[in-house]
């Protein structure tokens, strides 16, 4: 895996193994979505929930964004993303925790260090390990506004299967959706104070 642009640009990093039920987000994607934010980027607080591999956070740490906390369920997911950290040179600017997004995410902001995100990133699986399809994307956006993880003017982006239903909760609007074949990315705002 590589970083696309910015200050790591060309640079490769660890994937996590493949034994893992992890399937890290595309190059095409990852390159769309990152064209979109370019610029909100610049001194961003970025969160990655359901972090995997750790691609997302570490492109928009490239990128310029001021720190990013990456949050997984799974230790393997999380040591990899801490490798990485120190091999891109960002261990000082980024942060990893263990946590289940699906429950409450009141202790995220404390361990960041961040009273709330500008941009928030979500990329829950759709899969389980028995191919079934899951829908965690409701309640995962529902946890992050219940626990006022994202500012004021903030973006929260969603991808998720495209015949996934997702409730929008309350505080939030959805303002863009990209496809990308089966995937849609879900851009919402947060409106400014």
């Amino acid at each position: 895996m590589r970083i696309l642009a910015g200050e790591s640009r060309g640079r490769r990093f660890k994937s996590v193994p493949k034994t893992l039920p992890v399937k890290p987000i595309s190059s095409r994607i990852k390159k769309s979505v990152f064209d979109i934010l370019r610029p909100r980027l610049g001194g961003a607080k970025f969160l990655d929930l359901y972090a995997g591999t750790g691609s997302v956070g570490l492109e928009a740490l490239s990128r310029g964004a001021e720190s990013c906390f990456f949050v997984d369920r799974d230790k393997r997911c999380l040591a990899v993303i801490d490798e990485n950290l120190k091999t891109l040179g960002a261990a000082a600017r980024g942060r990893t925790s263990y946590g289940d997004i699906l429950q409450d995410l009141s202790w995220v902001a404390f361990r960041a260090g961040a009273s709330a995100f500008d941009l928030i990133y979500l990329g829950p699986p759709y899969r389980d390990e028995e191919d079934r399809p899951l829908a965690y994307s409701s309640p995962s956006l529902a946890r992050v506004m219940e626990a006022g993880l994202l500012a004021p003017g903030g973006w929260a982006l969603l991808q998720h299967h495209v015949k996934e239903e997702v409730a929008v909760p309350a505080g939030l609007e959805r303002f863009r959706r990209e496809k990308y074949g089966d995937t849609f990315v879900d851009f919402h705002r947060r409106p400014a104070a």
